[in-house]
């Protein structure tokens, strides 16, 4: 993954073959202590959503580095070095919890750049045969189109009927029904 300062990405990852990743309540609260810990250094976060075997990110990154203070002496580290020390040590720590070993997620965290309007599709419409372009800044559509795509995917997964019921997403906060995380 490249990370540019200024842009916003999508970040998600899946179970390896589609496995659970979030087995009890408190995991979902520690992988949201992992994102605390390793990626608001270098990022907001946007939206997110955690399914059962998944988990979306919407992210505006600040800094793609930055000086790690360790004893004897400071190191850089990047965002995707954070980012993978996040994903291993929560699977450390369900590893520990199910007993069992080896990698939760899928190789390669994926992180698709919502701002870089060079690799973007605009938006189409079509009316009655005649094409017609739907937005202007298509930069600016496709963030949107991306967060409620994170949203929604409890309710395409049929696990709520409402995406202000899942409890594991930003989604109420952006309603003002939950007080944000």
């Amino acid at each position: 993954m490249i990370f540019k300062e200024g842009h916003q990405y999508h970040i998600y990852n899946r179970g390896n073959n589609s496995e659970t990743t979030f087995f009890t309540q408190a995991n979902y609260h520690f992988f949201q202590h992992k994102i605390r810990q390793y990626l608001l250094p270098y990022a907001d976060v946007l939206a997110w959503c955690f399914m059962p075997n998944h988990f979306h990110l919407m992210v505006q990154i600040n800094q793609t580095e930055r000086i790690i203070e360790t004893i004897p002496k400071t190191k850089t580290r990047t965002i995707n070095d954070s980012i993978a020390i996040m994903l291993r040590s929560y699977a450390q720590a369900i590893n520990k919890q199910e007993g069992r070993s080896g990698s939760i997620f899928q190789e390669g965290t994926k992180a698709v750049c919502l701002t870089n309007n060079e690799k973007i599709n605009p938006s189409w419409l079509t009316l009655t045969g005649v094409t017609a372009y739907t937005q202007h800044r298509v930069e600016q559509m496709y963030p949107v189109v991306c967060m409620k795509y994170i949203h929604a995917n409890p309710v395409k997964a049929g696990l709520v009927s409402n995406m202000e019921k899942w409890p594991h997403s930003s989604y109420a906060e952006y309603l003002g029904i939950r007080e944000s995380k």
